[in-house]
This record gives C-alpha cells, structure tokens and sequence, in this order.
C-alpha cells in the first residue's frame, strides 16, 4: 500500500515507549469497564449466543468502545467495523454503508434496525434521505452482520444488518447530564435518565443540537463548463438542526419503546442535481413505538414473543436543483417533493428447547408499508432535448399534486413465516438451518434460506462454513414513479437476490490475544437500475448482476491491563459481470488500527487510524480513480468509576487529510465529496 505512515508510527510508539513505565496491570474487571462486553450476540440467530459460535460474521460495538474513539455519530462507530465503509451520497451527505463491496446510491441493500425493530423507508428502501445522523449518547451497543440475513430478518438484509441497542435504566443508572461543542459551531446538550419507579424500570433519553457542519469546497459541480450560472466554486450545506428522544418503560414481561426524531433545516449537501445549492433545506421528523411481550417460561422449555410496532416518517423539502440566473429561472430551479409514510408492524415468535441438542424457534408476522400522501410544488417541468432534458419554466411555483406529481400513495402488505433450527448433532459440532418465506401484495413471493456449521476444532479454536440468501424488494420509487422521465418506475420489477458463501475461523491464540478470519465470495442477480429507454427516458429494470470475493482479518491484543492494539483489515473485489470491470465505488483495502493507552489511574489516550485504499470508478466513468486517503484520530477521556464526572477533548482528521468520497458516475462532481478538515470537540457529562 502506497502511503507514508511515520506520523502514524511516531504516535504509536510514544504510546509503547511511556507504557514501559506504566503501573502494573489492574483487575479484570477494569477491562470490562474499558472495553464493554464483546463475547456475545443476539443478531445472528435471534438469541444470546456467543459471538464466536454464531451463525454468521458478526462484530459487536459497545458503548465503551463508541466512548473509546471519541464518536459523536453512529456513522464513525461503524467505520470501525471490519468490511463495512462509511461513502457518502451528494443528496445531503446520506451515508452509503458499503459492505463487502457492495454499493449503491440509496444503500437499501443493508437493513437498519433499532432494537430489532426495521426503521426502513418505502420510497427508496433505505433509511429515508432527510436522515442527518444519529447521536451515541444513548446507544448501549451495536451488532453487525456481514453477509445476507434474510432468512431470518427478511428484506433488505442483503449484504449486511446493523442493529442498534438503545440504553436501558441498568445501562444509564441515574441522571446523566452532558454538552458537548467543537467545530463547525456544533453544539450538542443531552440529558437521560434510568432508575427504578415503583415496579417499573425506567429509561428517558433527551437531545438538541445544532450545527453549521463543513464547509471544504467543491471546486466544480454539474454547471461548471457549461453556458449557465453556477456557484461552484462553494462550499457544501451540511448544516442542520437535531431533536432526538427514547422512552423505555419495562415491567415483568412487558416493554414499552418509543422513539423521536427530528432533522429541520438540514443542508442539501452538494446538491439535489449536483449543482451547489447553499440555500436549500429538509425536514425530517420519525415518530416510532413498540410494544413487546416476552415470557421465557410460556410453556415448559419455550419461550414466547409477540411484538406489534409503529412507524411514521415525514420528509418535506425546499431544493433548487439549478442556482438563480438559470435561463427563464430567476429564482432558480425549484423543487420541492414532500412524502408521508406510516409503517405497522405485528410478529409473534417462539423458542422450544425440549428436544435435545436442538434448538427450535419459529416465527410469523405481518406488516403493512403505506406511502398514504405525497406533495409536490416546483416551478418547471422537463422536456426532452438532444442528450437528455431540460427544464421549462411554469412561470411561477405551481402545486402538481393532483395534476402530475412525482408519486402517487401506494401501499403494501407483507405476511412471512420462518422456522430455524439450531442442532449440536455431535460433541462440538453445530448446524443451524433456516428458511423464511416473504409474500408481497405488489410482486409475490419470496424464500431465502441458510445453513450454518460451526465447528468447535480446538479449545481455542473455531471454524464456521455458512451459506445464505438474501433478497432486496423493490422500492416504491423503482415501482412507482411517474412524470420524473430520469426515473419512472416500473410495476413488473421482481427482488434483487444475492447468495453469499463464508468460511469464518475465530482463533483465541492466548488469553490476550484474539484473531479471526473471514472470507467469502458472493453472487448478485436482478439488480435493480435504471436503464436508458431509446427516448433517453430511465425506467426502473432488473438488469445487473455483480459477484464478489474478498477477505477479513481482525487482531485484538492486550498487550498488558493498561494497553490494548487492535485493528483489522478487509480485502475485496467486485465485479461487474456486464462489463468484467470494477463495481466501482468501494474500497478494495480498508485498514482500521486503534490503541486505547490507559496512562495513568482514570485516563485514557485513545489513538486510531482509518485507511481507505484503491477505489475504481463505475464501469463507464473515464475519471481518475478515486484517490487514496488515511485520517488519523485522538481521544484524552477520563475514566473513573469514582467520579461522577466524565471529560473528553478528541481531535479528528488531526493531519488534515483532504479525504473524498466518490461522487456517482457520470462524474456530475468531477472533484468528488470532500469530507471534514480538522475538527476539534470537547465534551462533559455528569452522572447524579
């Protein structure tokens, strides 16, 4: 790898050099306070499980480990996580979760769960474009899955799950109130709570925030070189205003959940069309409840859960999509595609153990996905030219809701049954099967299994081989679009699958030091594009296939009770079978390094290196490749179970390192997306 890494290596071994005279190594327990509970899972199957027996590649983020790295954002927690790369699309900075390769713009190939539970969007299948971040303060813990997950989570766990675990009143334990500030004029006050009320457990969680986000230069956009006016070169609109809020009220058997989101005047990023818009704003608003009911005694050796949940997403915007003193537009070219949808979900399911060596769970569900109004005013309509097309002004703001709106309401039913079965059929040996069928009220229906062995090969050692499919429905967008000649939809789509096949060994080398290798190689079909019609309309078709291969390399080592190395590596290649090129887009080398350096009693230096290498364009993109970068963190925390106080000052990108992500072909922004210079955040809680 071409890169010069001496500043790297100068931070570490300071590290190394004062640890020589560091204390003697404390008890056990101060790891577990520093590092979180790792060893175990309940993504992969279902059920608590130990990671390194779970029926899948699965990675565990805590919330000592958020804490560790200094994030303020889910998005840099998941950066940390071996074979998943954090892109970026130009509509507002969306995050693109790149696993293994695989990318797309609206990244609904990787399902998003908040404590099981999908907060999945109609319109693109993702997690809505006005999404603006999602804080850390109240998350408890993270599960990852790389690799398909539909047999057990059904659509959109395609190349990967993340789930998200919220804080419980045993997380939190007390008030907790904290600030934090830093550049960008950021700003962030959150205050949660846990106790016990009565007989029931409680948990609240409060925040608000503010900031101005980056502003790094994008140096030419869509017009730049052409006859119209652009405001390139300017900076990217990053800035948004942030509510969030979490109550969980527990009982017995029972658990009430619900959950507010709410992103206002979030920035346009580079553009809605490519072209700078520094005006442009979003609103976003997530209103979420659950109920569930769990009794792991319903019956002798079986456990029951039933769960019904609610979901209501708002997106409103405000987009010029072509800046003042465009031809006939002295407002500019305006936009604006508002969408309301509401998302009711009931699943019942069941754990039997009685069988010996087996393990039996079974599950049914319902949900219905309605996309019940949309809005739309703009000030122009797009007619065909040579090449393409171009808008036509309508003289002023016009309301085309009822006349030629982008989307109609639609909605959906889904119905699915599942059934696994995890069976220890010898000493030390561990299949686990399932199968999930899905049926769809818009296309039909759909059955995506796995297989799972998990071999115990030494006391220190395990080994796993895993086969999976998954599948990715289409969207309403793909489905349903209409008067948007750059994206009609198409009601004849079927599901996008992907069939992936992993061998996986976790190896316990000595009590200090652990390492695991993955590798695997994957298989798309009926991707979902949209392709050039004669006229130079697009329409949503199935037609790509993609197949991929790669490997994971991850090390923890405790070099001593006050010094921890870790880090891991992630090779891939993605190939595009229409062209036999690069799928573009995505990392083939990704290299995460992190020393966490506890100094002296209550204080601890966290360092971490981030390396993104080699990345090709899209087949049918002539630019460059997209350049390499490595940025490079800091984190002084305190960390003292003594004191109710809780300090930390971090410094990220501490080079300044002009990193980019890749803007999408055909290279409208032919500089792609700058990411943040230099920041600065300085942080205080207190616990009561």
């Amino acid at each position: 790898m071409k890169i010069s890494m001496e500043r790297w290596f100068l931070l570490m071994a300071v590290t190394w050099a004062v640890h020589a005279q560091a204390a003697p190594p404390t008890e056990e327990e101060e790891l577990a306070l520093a590092y979180g509970d790792k060893s175990f899972v309940s993504i992969a199957s279902g059920a608590r499980q130990p990671i390194a027996r779970s029926p899948s590649v699965a990675s565990v983020i805590t919330a000592e480990d958020i804490a560790a790295i200094g994030a303020a954002d889910l998005d840099e927690a998941l950066e940390t996580v071996p074979g998943l790369h954090v892109a970026r699309s130009p509509l507002g900075y969306n995050p693109i979760y790149t696993i293994r390769g695989i990318y797309s713009q609206y990244n609904p190939q990787v399902l998003m769960l908040v404590n099981g539970i999908p907060i999945t969007g109609a319109y693109f299948g993702d997690r809505s474009l006005i999404w603006g971040g999602m804080p850390v303060e109240n998350i408890a813990r993270i599960e990852v899955i790389r690799g398909p997950g539909s047999a057990l989570y059904g659509a959109d766990a395609f190349s990967g799950v993340i789930n998200i675990i919220t804080k419980t009143a045993a997380d939190i334990g007390g008030t907790e109130l904290g600030l934090r500030a830093g550049s960008f004029d950021s700003r962030d006050g959150w205050v949660q709570y846990g106790g016990v009320l009565g007989s029931y457990s409680v948990a609240a969680y409060l925040r608000a925030g503010s900031t101005d986000g980056q502003r790094r230069i994008i140096a030419a956009d869509a017009l730049t070189g052409t006859p119209f006016p652009t405001l390139a070169p300017g900076p990217v609109n990053l800035g948004r205003e942030a509510i969030d809020g979490r109550f969980d009220l527990s009982r017995d058997k029972w658990r009430l959940r619900a959950g507010y989101q709410q992103r206002d005047n979030g920035g346009s990023g580079a553009g809605i069309a490519s072209a700078l818009d520094p005006v442009g704003s979003n609103f976003g608003e997530r209103i979420s409840t659950d109920l569930t009911y769990q009794d792991t005694n319903f019956a002798p050796d079986l456990d029951v859960t039933a769960q019904a949940s609610y979901l209501h997403i708002t997106e409103q915007s405000d987009l010029t999509l072509y800046p003042p003193g465009f031809p006939g537009f002295p407002d500019g070219v305006i936009g604006n595609p508002d969408k309301w949808e509401r998302h009711l979900r009931f699943n019942l399911s069941a754990a039997y153990t009685g069988l010996h060596s087996h393990k039996l769970r079974f599950g049914a569900g319902t949900q219905n996905d309605n996309l019940y109004r949309t809005r739309e005013t703009k000030n122009f309509t797009l007619v065909p030219v040579p090449g393409g097309f171009f808008p036509v002004p309508l003289g002023s703001m016009v309301d085309v809701t009822d006349t030629a709106p982008f989307l109609r309401p639609h909605s959906r039913r889904v119905n699915y049954v599942y059934a696994q079965d995890e069976w220890g059929f010898v000493k030390d040996w561990y299949l686990t099967a399932g199968v999930r069928h899905d049926r769809y009220s818009d296309f039909g229906g759909t059955t995506n299994p796995r297989v799972a062995l998990v071999w115990d090969t030494a006391y220190n050692l395990t080994s796993k081989l895993l086969y999976g499919r998954a599948f990715r429905p289409p969207a309403f967008a793909e489905l349903y679009n209409i008067n948007n000649p750059v994206a009609l939809g198409n009601p004849n789509l079927k599901p996008e699958t992907n069939e992936s096949v992993e061998m996986a060994f976790a190896w316990q080398a000595a009590a200090s030091l652990q390492a695991n290798l993955n590798m695997f190689h994957y298989q798309m079909k009926d991707i979902l594009r949209f392709v050039q019609n004669p006229d130079n309309t697009y329409t949503a078709q199935n037609a790509g296939r993609q197949h991929g291969h790669g490997m994971e390399v991850e090390l923890v080592w405790d070099a001593s009770a006050r010094l921890r190395l870790s880090g891991n590596y992630a090779q891939q290649r993605s190939v595009d079978e229409a062209t036999g090129q690069d799928a573009g887009n995505a990392p083939r080398h990704h290299v995460y390094a992190r020393a966490d350096w506890r100094f002296m009693p209550g204080w601890v230096l966290d360092t971490q290196l981030n390396y993104i290498d080699d990345r090709e364009r899209e087949p049918g993109d002539t630019r460059p490749d997209i350049a390499d970068y490595h940025t490079v963190d800091l984190t002084l925390r305190s960390q003292k179970r003594s004191s109710a106080w809780g300090f930390a000052f971090s410094v990220r990108n501490l080079f300044d390192a002009d990193a980019r992500e890749p803007s999408p072909a055909p290279g409208l922004i032919p500089n792609d997306l700058p990411l943040a210079p230099r920041e600065y955040r300085f942080e205080l809680s207190h616990l009561f």
